[in-house]
């Protein structure tokens, strides 16, 4: 199989847990009226997901240093079909709970076994290239999936969506298990799992810095995702459809970013990119503070920016793991979602209290600061060496 080919298929399993993530959010309200349950109960649907999807990273990471990338992904997948049917079939709240939380288990080792296959593959511009194009998948997930789901939804019966998932993590096993070789390093000998590992990875300042750096990114990232939508509607009294177009920049700027910082790891040094690249993504938050309420167009400029600093960085940070933790790159990778998917958890939930009275300022001034105070920090660790 060509390394691009296994580059995709594996960042496909990772980009299935963000899209779940956020696949049904635009039929909430018609999936708790079926349901007959409160508006607290349904968004509750989406937000154990991601509390399951950020605590399973810490549990697939070493679990995957010592059974195997290929062993775990497709366990995992399979555990995610199921858990997707279960969905599917769910007729009250409570079983729906129950499988949202079974399809973060599952699917939960997509981004840590997709991360660690490509370390294992991949050596210096390569990788960034590689690493590129998986982060360019993952970002597509949070963006995606509220267009489908929307769309789904719309021309079908909410129960769907599920039925999709469960058809779309069937294709993912399926490949997985004719094309996917087991890519641990030969000689590696399993050990029983101690939690030390995890303080060794988090001993590690760069890694640490690094990882601080992806919670603060994700968190301003869905400070954005859900809350530019009220800016939209209650600034500019945008139709749904209207406001679903302005997202659309914001993801082909991911998407662009992510391909692009693959390629500058193979003409600039890595530390130097992410630092620059990094400041830049944050000086963009202060920018759509300035004009979020002043221009519509300078808005989706602004914006756009954020997506593109955004994906220049990512690559850069993975790659960087991979050469600072060579002999418990799992454990680290699942140590560094851990942090960005927490930061995802976090931003609608600080976000809220936040923004309760409308305050845009305090919302993303926030964010700004504490973006630039990561990057500070960041560099200060890269200094020291």
């Amino acid at each position: 199989m060509s390394p691009r080919l296994l580059t995709f298929m594996v960042a496909f399993a990772a980009f299935l847990g963000p899209f779940t993530q956020t696949v049904y959010a635009p039929i909430l309200p018609e999936l708790g009226e079926a349901l007959q349950t409160t508006p607290l109960l349904i968004n509750l649907s989406i937000s154990i997901f991601t509390f399951v999807l950020a605590f399973m990273q810490i549990v697939y990471g070493p679990l995957v240093d010592r059974s195997g990338r290929r062993r775990t992904l497709l366990l995992g997948l399979a555990c995610y079909i199921g858990a997707s049917i279960g969905c599917f079939l769910s007729t009250n709240i409570e079983t729906l709970l129950l499988f949202r939380a079974l399809q973060a288990v599952g699917i939960a080792a997509g981004a840590v076994v997709a991360v660690t296959v490509i370390g294992d593959r991949f050596e210096g511009a390569e990788r960034g290239r590689a690493m590129g194009s998986f982060q360019m998948m993952v970002a597509l997930g949070p963006v995606v999936g509220p267009v489908v789901g929307g769309f789904i939804g719309e021309h079908l019966d909410f129960h769907y969506v599920f039925l999709l998932l469960a058809v779309v993590g069937g294709v993912a096993l399926l490949s997985n298990a004719i094309w996917l070789q087991e890519t641990r390093p030969a000689g590696i000998t399993p050990t029983a799992f101690h939690p030390r590992e995890y303080l060794a990875v988090v001993r590690n300042r760069q890694g640490l810095a690094i990882m601080l750096l992806s919670f603060v990114q994700y968190y301003a990232f869905y400070n954005y995702l859900v809350f530019m939508p009220r800016v939209l509607d209650t600034t500019y009294g945008l139709s749904a459809s209207e406001k679903g177009l302005v997202f659309l920049p914001l993801s082909i700027a991911v998407v662009v970013g992510s391909f692009a910082g693959g390629r500058l790891l193979g003409r600039w040094r890595p530390r130097p990119v992410l630092v620059t690249t990094a400041a830049l993504n944050a000086v963009t938050l202060l920018l759509f503070l300035a004009v979020a309420q002043w221009s519509l167009a300078a808005l989706v400029v602004a914006v756009s920016a954020f997506g593109l600093f955004l994906g220049l960085s990512l690559p850069v940070q993975t790659s960087l793991l991979m050469d600072l933790y060579p002999h418990n790159r799992a454990t680290a990778v699942g140590s560094y979602n851990f942090f960005r998917f927490m930061g995802m958890a976090t931003g609608p939930v600080l976000g809220s209290w936040l923004y309760q009275d409308g305050n845009l300022g305090l919302l993303y001034g926030f964010a700004a600061i504490a973006f630039l105070v990561a990057v500070w920090h960041a560099r200060m660790r890269f200094k020291q060496g």
